[in-house]
């Protein structure tokens, strides 16, 4: 269905809805191939909005470390801050999901980033 849209030009980066973006929702819902789609055609994984304010941080809440990976290596910001947990590293400290956390560490996520309902990555792992 998503490739039919996008065939008849549908707006991947279009805004609004309880998902800010349709990458922000196949990000945060664990559809990789759909989120894989977005990307090829043009949709940006840096949109700012909605409640985890990025897919990168929307994937990493839910502890899809896969779609982490895919977002990261198409350029996601790793320290982009805004929404309920601020950062990808605070909100996946929070879910216990180790390995978005050592993804994240890698790609030079600053773990002493404050902010959101947490403070900080650590406070949100304690």
């Amino acid at each position: 269905i998503v490739q039919l849209l996008l065939d008849k030009g549908a707006d991947c980066e279009a805004q609004g809805g309880h998902y800010n973006t349709a990458l922000y929702g196949a990000s945060f819902e664990g559809h990789r191939g759909i989120m894989e789609l977005l990307l090829k055609h043009g949709a940006d994984c840096n949109v700012q909005g909605g409640y985890y304010h990025t897919a990168l941080q929307a994937a990493s809440a839910k502890g899809h470390t896969k779609i982490v990976e895919v977002l990261l290596n198409n350029g996601a910001d790793h320290n982009a801050q805004g929404g309920d947990f601020n950062t990808a590293l605070q909100a996946a400290s929070l879910g216990g999901y180790k390995e978005i956390v050592v993804l994240l560490l890698r790609k030079g996520a600053n773990h002493d980033a404050q902010g959101g309902i947490y403070g900080t990555a650590l406070q949100a792992a304690s």
